[in-house]
């Protein structure tokens, strides 16, 4: 199948898939008599995994590690894939967290505004942000 074929079939762009392809992640099987890339069910099989493996949040190192697990299976341990969820749960939960402290300070932001219609000359919101700038410098 061809690139476009590829990218339907597995729910990626072209443009992501020829990037996947230039970082080894997925290579062609083929060309055809026109140059084309050619590829078979198992570059399907691996553009799949490679969209899974991001959607969930790992990173593109962390899929070529999967990726090199995956195909020599023997010559390695599951504790492998392990640690790396466990340590993408690590990574997961703090930025987790430094979102609940962002929705939190903009809860206090929005919660000390007014909201009406005065002028913004003495909006609080912009008071605080104009604040936290000069504090800054």
């Amino acid at each position: 199948m061809k690139i476009g074929e590829l990218a339907k079939e597995s729910g990626l762009s072209v443009h992501t898939l020829r990037y996947y392809e230039k970082q080894d992640l997925l290579l062609a099987t083929a060309r055809s008599e026109s140059n084309y890339r050619l590829y078979d069910q198992q570059a399907l099989g691996t553009a799949r995994f490679i969209r899974r493996s991001r959607e969930i949040g790992f990173s593109l190192e962390e899929v070529a590690v999967f990726l090199s697990i995956r195909a020599d299976k023997p010559a390695h341990v599951c504790a492998e894939a392990k640690t790396l969820a466990e340590n993408k749960i690590v990574d997961v939960e703090q930025k987790i967290s430094e979102l609940k402290q962002v929705l939190s300070a903009l809860h206090k932001l929005s919660d000390a505004c007014c909201g009406g219609n005065e002028s913004a000359e003495h909006c609080s919101i912009i008071d605080a942000l104009e604040q936290s700038d000069q504090e800054a410098s």
